[in-house]
């Protein structure tokens, strides 16, 4: 869980996104490069204890899916968008990477971990998106 303790140290913007921002289509379309599976998108906007607009939520069969994934990301997100990360965690564990860009949150995470923290369960009260290929 202490991947989830990142989000709490810092504040969500007050510009808000949509499933039409750039930011959120170009993290989508860099999971989809790298084969991420089972992509989910969870739409906090409505829920006011949420750390951010939205959480992206993918899978990884192994550890080099799981790092190319990440590094596609922050990759094409700094050439096509031109931010940086606030932060992120997880790259030395390996199981679960989590990217921060303050109003979307993304976690590449594989099998063990996901079915573990069911994140999108525990915030099962946000509508949901699945995005495929």
């Amino acid at each position: 869980m202490s991947n989830l303790n990142v989000l709490n140290n810092r504040k969500k913007s007050s510009t808000r996104l949509s499933k039409n921002s750039k930011i959120f289509k170009t993290i989508i379309q860099a999971i989809l490069d790298k084969k991420g599976e089972q992509i989910v998108s969870l739409d906090l906007r409505k829920i006011p204890e949420a750390v951010s607009d939205f959480f992206i939520i993918c899978q990884a069969s192994n550890n080099n899916q799981l790092r190319a994934i990440a590094d596609n990301i922050e990759e094409e997100v700094k050439n096509q968008c031109g931010e940086t990360a606030f932060k992120h965690e997880g790259r030395q564990a390996e199981q679960w990477i989590l990217i921060d860009y303050v109003n979307v949150v993304v976690h590449i995470m594989l099998p063990e971990p996901r079915k573990f923290y069911q994140l999108e369960e525990l915030w099962s009260d946000a509508p949901s998106m699945e995005h495929i290929n």
